[in-house]
């Protein structure tokens, strides 16, 4: 049970590091992105290889991770940033599919649908299991503390206050001076860079990765867990994260004490069960646990 409990807490982690990366991009640039599964498996496989192949250390291989999916998703929004709403949901969710396919097929680099394993951890062979764990959560839990002050700072800069305008009215940062399309491209890059880094970490804590395991359900909890924390805060990223992961393990306890239930209709009725959770969730805290708080400017007095 307490191996258990610490890698839910791992998981949860690597959750905040992807819905504080998902948050600069839609909680602050107002940009719907359904393709963070593609970034994160971008930077799990970036790693994979090059800590295998090419033999770099495992930080220099997590820095490449988030390094190429910061410039993939740069790239993307070079190409997507002047879509908006549903069309550049679709192009970002094809565009993770995308990845997901070509992962499968690339045999000669990938491993095709067999996977990479043997991905190296911090002193797995020399710890135990409980120990591992243990020391890959403050690993993953400090650089959650980092993302998130760093997030922070981004948040109350000018670079922030230019996103929440083009969220707000994208014609108006224009007409103000802003060149919003470097803003929106710079946005998706510290995005994808931040879920990049989350596929890394993933990778060293399970030292198995594959084609299978980057679906768009993946995607969807993410976004779930910064809606149910509160868009736009990254105070709510964290929270939501960990409240995501709480539903989705706690609600493994509670089928099979329903009777008369397949292990088919089970999973089925456990998603059934978070959604109702979320919606429940939702239906009272619309803005999610922990809503975004603007800045009030306080306004000259009028003159008497």
């Amino acid at each position: 049970m307490e191996n258990y409990l610490i890698a839910m807490a791992v998981t949860g982690c690597i959750y905040a590091l992807m819905a504080l990366g998902l948050n600069v991009i839609w909680g602050f640039a107002g940009m719907v992105n359904l393709g963070l599964i593609g970034f994160f498996a971008v930077g799990a496989y970036a790693t994979a290889l090059a800590t295998l192949k090419f033999g770099l250390p495992m930080v220099a291989g997590m820095a490449t991770g988030a390094a190429l999916a910061a410039a993939a998703g740069a790239g993307v929004a070079m190409i997507t940033a002047r879509l908006r709403g549903d069309y550049l949901a679709i192009v970002t969710l094809g565009l993770a599919e995308t990845i997901r396919i070509v992962s499968a097929n690339t045999i000669w680099l990938t491993n095709g649908t067999d996977g990479i394993s043997g991905i190296a951890g911090p002193m797995r062979g020399r710890l135990s299991p409980t120990e591992f764990n243990l020391l890959y959560l403050g690993i993953v839990a400090a650089i959650v503390v980092v993302a998130y002050v760093l997030a922070e700072r981004l948040r109350a800069a000018p670079f922030g206050r230019v996103l929440r305008a083009i969220r707000d009215d994208e014609q108006v940062a224009a007409v103000a001076g802003k060149h919003v399309m470097a803003f929106k491209i710079r946005a998706f890059a510290i995005s994808a860079g931040a879920i990049g880094l989350a596929g890394a970490l993933y990778a060293h804590y399970t030292s198995y990765i594959a084609p299978d395991l980057f679906v768009p359900l993946f995607t969807l909890y993410i976004k779930l867990a910064l809606l149910a924390g509160g868009l736009g805060n990254n105070r709510g990223a964290v929270v939501g994260a960990f409240l995501i992961v709480f539903f989705l393990e706690s609600t493994r306890f509670v089928i099979p004490w329903i009777p008369g239930v397949s292990a088919v209709q089970g999973a089925a009725l456990r998603e059934l069960l978070i959604a109702a959770l979320l919606i429940v969730l939702l239906r009272y805290n619309p803005q999610g646990l922990v809503p975004e708080q603007l800045p009030r400017l306080k306004l000259p007095a009028a003159a008497g």
